[in-house]
């Protein structure tokens, strides 16, 4: 009797533990935008990017002016990445990233675990379904779509998450995979911490005595004005990161937010990073700003960005380029990679399947995106 009543029991233990979502894990996908890793990935990356509208709306000849822009920009960009080694950094800071993040939540959130890491890119390999596939393949059941844009735009964040939605619907109609996001964390104290950290040493470089006077200048990706004045949560959550740092650093220098990468003859965002650093850096007297320090605010690594755009063109085209400094990208942090462990570990806890902001980012942004969800709650929560 003992003996058979120890054997139900083993048995009901078993199909519990097998039920719950502990039992397989957690998975937990890093979204992104991407790079080409390698030369010949360029114009296939290009292609895409210029292809969403989501990004970078051109109406109804998206995708022939996506080709002729692609075709056009090919060479330069593949040169570019050429004198950057070769091609984008970014997935292999990404998949370092996600993999410390997950070896990390195995430790500090055990009733989740295991935590298995993936990486989903939106224009470049692995592209979101070449992930979404594998993932498939390994029997997840539970993850965590984890957006590394820090600050949440529709064309950048939303369209990440759109194309999830679009690949979950095509091959995995039935929800296998139930899906919670982290869509935003502009003041995560660990993205914060080491940017301030990061800034410090940035302006060791410059003379003691003059290092309090040196610009902070925090450049983030620039953004179309059309989608700005949908409504877009970017500029502002951009601006809260900005503040949050500069609390960390006691408001020590003057500072400024300024946007880069605009491309087209559209409105973006402005001032422009250049038009600021070369201004500050060749136009104005030693006295008021010495020196300039660039901190990549709303990239978590190195890319075509920090790498070309700021190290490269910026500095030939100052005429004093030992005045300004490009602020070290979070890459392997620790406090970065302690920050995102936080972010993860909360989400679980709560249990909340989105941000309370997702659903009115949806309303304003997808003015013009094509099969999109309704409401996030098709996409992420528990299948109803």
């Amino acid at each position: 009797m003992l003996r058979s009543n120890f054997i139900r029991q083993f048995v009901r233990f078993q199909s519990t533990a097998k039920s719950t979502p502990a039992a397989k894990g957690t998975a937990v996908m890093f979204m992104n935008m991407g790079g080409p890793s390698t030369i010949p990935e360029t114009y296939d990356f290009l292609y895409r990017l210029f292809a969403d509208a989501d990004l970078i709306p051109f109406g109804r000849f998206q995708n022939f002016i996506a080709k002729v822009i692609a075709k056009r920009r090919t060479p330069k960009i593949e040169s570019h990445y050429r004198e950057i080694g070769g091609g984008s950094p970014i997935r292999k800071w990404s998949e370092y990233q996600a993999a410390k993040v997950c070896e990390k939540l195995d430790s500090v959130s055990p009733a989740t675990a295991p935590h298995k890491p993936y990486v989903a890119f939106r224009y470049a390999n692995p592209l979101t379904e070449d992930t979404y596939q594998q993932m498939l393949k390994d029997g997840v059941t539970r993850a965590v779509a984890f957006s590394q844009y820090p600050q949440f735009s529709y064309s950048t964040s939303g369209s990440s998450i759109n194309d999830l939605y679009r690949v979950s619907k095509r091959i995995d109609p039935d929800r296998q995979i139930e899906w919670s996001v982290i869509d935003r964390w502009p003041k995560n104290d660990g993205l914060t911490t080491a940017f301030a950290n990061h800034i410090k040493d940035s302006l060791t470089k410059f003379p003691q005595e003059v290092r309090d006077k040196v610009v902070l200048l925090f450049s983030a990706h620039s953004l179309p004005m059309e989608i700005v004045n949908r409504g877009d949560s970017y500029p502002a959550e951009v601006a809260a990161t900005v503040y949050a740092v500069m609390e960390k650093l006691n408001f020590s220098n003057p500072y400024r937010l300024v946007w880069q990468s605009q491309v087209g003859p559209k409105p973006w965002l402005g001032g422009q990073t250049a038009t600021i650093t070369k201004k500050l850096v060749d136009e104005v007297d030693d006295s008021q700003a010495p020196g300039a320090v660039i901190i990549p605010i709303a990239f978590t690594s190195d890319h075509i960005e920090t790498l070309h755009e700021i190290d490269i063109e910026l500095k030939e085209e100052l005429g004093a380029p030992h005045k300004m400094v490009r602020c070290e990208s979070l890459n392997d942090d620790p406090d970065f990679i302690d920050g995102l462990v936080d972010l993860v570990k909360t989400h679980l806890e709560k249990n909340e399947p989105y941000s309370k902001q997702l659903p009115l980012d949806h309303v304003l942004g997808s003015v013009i995106a094509t099969d999109v969800f309704n409401h996030p709650s098709e996409l992420f929560g528990k299948k109803k």
